[in-house]
């Protein structure tokens, strides 16, 4: 009679644990938004231990990828960079949404058309894009959206 008030006891402990178990391993795998605080925006953001330097002429641009959609197709962050100037003859290559924080960019179309956009303008450019891309330096938001990627 022992014995199997001892094996009921140890069939309910396995039974609960087997309710709450399932639980928790769900609990860690909760999703949260991308959040970027105001102090991120005035700067801050660039000290975050996943911000990547990467050289660029003379100086260096700085990455922070805010988040990556699960297929990898989807991106958004801040990125910082010094003056530079080049042409792009194959294709921007994405779809990119920019909101510029600080600086500008000058924007000259393989037809010779020109668009500037300054600090508190935002200019979204389709991967189908060619020209020259011109700036003494800029700080922006970014959205990019990657439609060749797989979710790999």
């Amino acid at each position: 009679m022992r014995a199997i008030q001892k094996i009921n006891s140890y069939l309910k402990i396995g039974l609960f644990i087997a309710l709450i178990v399932p639980n928790i391993a769900v609990a860690s795998d909760i999703i949260i938004p991308s959040k970027i605080t105001k102090e991120e925006v005035a700067g801050k953001i660039f000290q975050r231990p996943s911000m990547i330097r990467l050289p660029q002429g003379d100086g260096e641009t700085l990455d922070v990828q805010n988040m990556l959609s699960s297929d990898k197709k989807f991106e958004t962050g801040m990125y910082q960079a010094g003056a530079s100037r080049f042409e792009i003859k194959d294709h921007y290559g994405v779809d990119e949404f920019m909101y510029f924080l600080k600086g500008s960019v000058t924007l000259t179309s393989m037809d010779g058309s020109v668009q500037i956009i300054n600090a508190g303008e935002a200019v979204t450019i389709p991967k189908e894009w060619t020209g020259i891309w011109q700036t003494e330096g800029y700080t922006k938001f970014y959205v990019i959206y990657h439609s060749e990627k797989s979710s790999q």
